[in-house]
């Protein structure tokens, strides 16, 4: 008998529930195709799902025809991509997440002051690239202490800092520190900018990692904030895996395991962690029970175009 405690909170986002569903309202309202810059959220089954109704996922904007209906991704743009879509004549549904807007608000008041921007980010992540695109100010980058000691900045009385909404927030508190040792006058908002979601979901994994002996967490390699779930599980000691869904699971994985820990990152959908729950079934009889949480209940404006779809 192996017991699954399930994390609480876990899965889905409000920002991640409201970009699906900017799609899914968009498709009702105007028909297929829609056509999304990039991955609306970071996760395979969800894009694959949506494909299949009549979205069309493209790179670029250049993918997309003259006059079609557009949507950017739960991760934000650049602003050279806005105005791409404005000399296109694209018409353009905004799904960037709230709290990454909030972000690049954030990142463009700083500028104002004349500052230079410092992000603490994962370079080539979607949402990084499009917040250093939204400042009009140089940005430097950094992803670990060890680049805050590198940096070389024009004038260190006049820094800022923001941060990626979706990195683990302990690693993000010792690169602010560190900034803040080596620039004592540098200003920004220390963890806040790490999202809601974020925090509960890695808060809840480090409270589950004290009681089992394996974590399981159901997302994609490219979601940021399901590896960081999995790097937490594994600083704490446990065991731990990043799938997918059921069908990555290994019986070797089980051998002698009483307890498994079982979370999902934030653009992973609930019926997957089910479809785990029934995979784990091919191994052993399995007790269920859901670890005491937060209860979330964000909810995020839509688009004013799809405010009321009929």
């Amino acid at each position: 008998m192996i017991h699954v405690v399930l994390a609480q909170p876990r899965g889905f986002c409000a920002g991640v529930e409201r970009a699906i569903e900017i799609v899914e309202r968009a498709l009702k309202k105007y028909g297929p195709p829609i056509y999304v810059r990039h991955e609306i959220v970071h996760n395979r089954h969800v894009v694959e799902d949506l494909r299949q109704r009549g979205a069309v996922f493209v790179d670029e904007l250049d993918e997309i025809p003259a006059g079609a209906m557009t949507i950017f991704s739960a991760h934000g743009v650049a602003r050279r991509v806005e105005e791409e879509a404005v000399e296109r004549g694209l018409p353009v549904i905004n799904a960037t997440c709230p709290l990454v807007a909030k972000v690049h608000n954030e990142g463009r008041r700083y500028a104002k002051q004349d500052r230079e921007i410092v992000l603490v980010g994962h370079a080539g992540h979607a949402e990084v690239e499009g917040t250093i695109g939204q400042i009009p100010a140089k940005v430097y980058l950094v992803q670990t202490v060890e680049d805050v000691a590198k940096l070389e900045v024009k004038d260190p009385d006049k820094l800022a800092y923001i941060t990626q909404t979706t990195l683990s927030v302990d690693d993000t508190r010792g690169i602010i520190q560190a900034l803040m040792e080596r620039f004592p006058t540098i200003v920004g908002p220390e963890v806040r900018d790490i999202c809601y979601a974020t925090q509960n979901r890695q808060q809840a994994v480090r409270d589950l990692a004290h009681d089992v002996d394996l974590l399981l967490v159901v997302g994609s390699k490219n979601s940021s904030n399901s590896n960081r779930l999995c790097e937490i599980g594994r600083e704490l000691g446990k065991p731990s895996y990043l799938i997918d869904d059921a069908d990555a699971l290994k019986a070797e994985w089980f051998v002698d395991i009483r307890t498994v820990g079982l979370t999902a990152g934030a653009s992973a959908p609930e019926m997957l962690v089910q479809g785990v729950l029934d995979g784990l079934r091919r191994f052993a009889d399995i007790e269920v029970s859901t670890q005491p949480g937060v209860a979330e209940d964000v909810r995020f404006r839509f688009p004013p175009e799809l405010a009321v779809v009929e």
